[in-house]
């Protein structure tokens, strides 16, 4: 298999590439402007092409290699640039994908995986969510997400391309940046290293579904074997307290941590963990690294890389 690993070169890809560099089977690409990804992710056996979604230079790489699967990770992530700024937020995460797709319609690709993102479902109480809940994203970057996987399922429909839409939960683990949706856990994790108080908004007891990157990864390489068009969350499906993640922190760290409580922020969702039983059912898999066990690892990736 030809695969086309689009945004590799990021957090979740370069987890991505660590089981890819090793599969005989699989013949990987890389493609990142490297706006938030880094070269040094992506392992000396595997060809590294830099440049955007949205460019013509896509199609000259799509020609050359004739992919056979897509992995689309590229994208816009942070909720706050998106309000700010809706029109770049939309032109990388919607008319970028649009790029993608075309490419693939005319260059007979497969099979696309396209990361999408609890934030579609927006501010539902009724957890855990599962994929046949009715979207109501909360912010432009929810939107182009969900925007985006209609676009999947149509180019599904008319093309007979297999489209596989996976929603993650708030993703965690080494090399994250201190942004994104899943962002809190490495934000936590370079103020516990630089010895600073944790900041919480509201009182810690808005809850979220923790994913660890590597299980994401694990998932992504058996998504792309599916036929047809498949929605399908990433997730544990365990509630998890922002202080009951501090909690975790102090064991991992054999630390008192000094936690400073502020005004909640408007917008902000309370309760959020997503429904795996798709997920188990169609992928026979289910996440193996427990959140304590994740912290420590990304904990002590900051110790010794941090930023």
């Amino acid at each position: 298999m030809k695969l086309l690993v689009a945004g590799g070169a990021g957090f979740i890809g370069s987890h991505l590439l660590e089981i890819l560099e090793n599969n005989s089977d699989i013949e990987t690409v890389v493609y990142d402007n490297l706006d938030t990804g880094s070269e040094e992710n992506i392992p000396d056996g595997i060809k590294f092409i830099k440049g955007d979604i949205r460019s013509s230079k896509m199609e000259e790489m799509f020609n050359e290699y004739r992919f056979d699967a897509v992995i689309h990770l590229a994208a816009q992530t942070m909720v706050p640039a998106s309000i700010e700024n809706p029109s770049h937020d939309c032109d990388v995460n919607l008319l970028g994908l649009i790029n993608v797709l075309e490419n693939c319609r005319k260059y007979n690709v497969a099979t696309v995986l396209f990361s999408s993102s609890a934030a579609v479902y927006g501010d539902n109480l009724n957890v855990p969510l599962k994929e046949t809940e009715t979207l109501n994203p909360m912010s432009f970057y929810g939107i182009t997400k969900m925007s985006t996987e209609h676009y999947l399922r149509v180019y599904s429909e008319i093309y007979g391309i297999n489209t596989i839409v996976f929603r993650f939960a708030n993703v965690y683990g080494e090399r994250q940046g201190a942004g994104g949706e899943g962002g809190v856990v490495s934000i936590f994790a370079k103020l516990l290293d630089e010895n600073k108080p944790f900041t919480v908004y509201g009182d810690g007891k808005q809850t979220r579904d923790f994913v660890y990157v590597g299980d994401i990864a694990k998932a992504m390489v058996k998504g792309i074997k599916l036929e047809g068009h498949h929605v399908i969350n990433i997730s544990t499906e365990k509630e998890t307290s922002i202080n009951e993640l501090i909690e975790d922190f102090e064991a991992a760290s054999n630390t008192n941590i000094v936690v400073n409580y502020e005004t909640a922020r408007e917008g902000d969702i309370g309760r959020s963990v997503l429904s795996n039983e798709l997920m188990k059912s169609k992928l026979g898999f289910e996440p193996q690294i427990k959140l304590r066990e994740g912290i420590v690892r990304t904990y002590s990736w900051y110790k010794s890389k941090g930023r």
